[in-house]
């Protein structure tokens, strides 16, 4: 036994047990945080926002909007890389980033930390390559939009060899050309943040559209 300051004796199951008390609550209060931080992750919302820097070939492609629009050297370019079975095209994909927890409707205010987005690129809902982005990014909990670039990079020809020379260039214009169509992309993405006790990563994949935050 252990006397305490009052005079009287603290039995060793007793002082067990207040240890074992002290010892849930701090767990409870850890629980509290890791659900805190999931449910932070849970209500950032994401949406894509269009493409930028397109390169077919190492051509650029903004602003035009048919294959007649190509300089003759470019032209040239572009059919000796698609008779050569590759077409490669590289372009910056933004993603729209907004963090709901401002404050209001009961949440708490909290700033969150991407630190991951793996994504697999769909075009005309067939998978194609992954992506994530290059360094960790804040989303603060002002409901402000963070813009979020994944560069990417992938050949036209190994996804869509089944389409024609023509087929395959007006396929990159309404991706990063003058007539750009964003509804054409979509991301199946798997969202990671930071948090006092670690990494949290997403239970479950979403799929990131343009038409509306997800």
């Amino acid at each position: 036994m252990r006397k305490t300051a009052s005079g009287t004796y603290l039995r060793p199951v007793g002082a067990a047990l207040m240890v074992l008390a002290l010892l849930l609550c701090q767990g409870c209060a850890a629980l509290s945080e890791v659900a805190s931080g999931l449910t932070s992750l849970r209500r950032l919302e994401f949406k894509i926002g269009g493409v930028s820097d397109f390169r077919l070939a190492g051509v650029e492609t903004a602003g035009k909007s048919s294959l007649s629009e190509f300089s003759a050297v470019d032209a040239i370019r572009l059919l000796q890389a698609f008779r050569g079975k590759k077409l490669p095209a590289e372009f910056t994909l933004e993603v729209l980033a907004v963090n709901p927890n401002d404050g209001t409707g009961g949440t708490t205010r909290t700033a969150t930390t991407l630190t991951g987005l793996e994504s697999r690129l769909l075009i005309d809902g067939k998978t194609t390559v992954t992506g994530n982005i290059g360094q960790p990014v804040q989303v603060p909990g002002t409901g402000q939009t963070v813009s979020i670039p994944i560069r990417l990079s992938l050949d036209l020809v190994e996804f869509f060899g089944d389409k024609r020379y023509e087929d395959l260039i007006n396929l990159a214009l309404a991706l990063g050309g003058g007539r750009s169509d964003p509804t054409r992309l979509a991301l199946d993405a798997q969202p990671r943040v930071t948090t006092p006790y670690g990494t949290l990563t997403y239970p479950g994949r979403i799929t990131i559209v343009s038409t509306e935050f997800r």
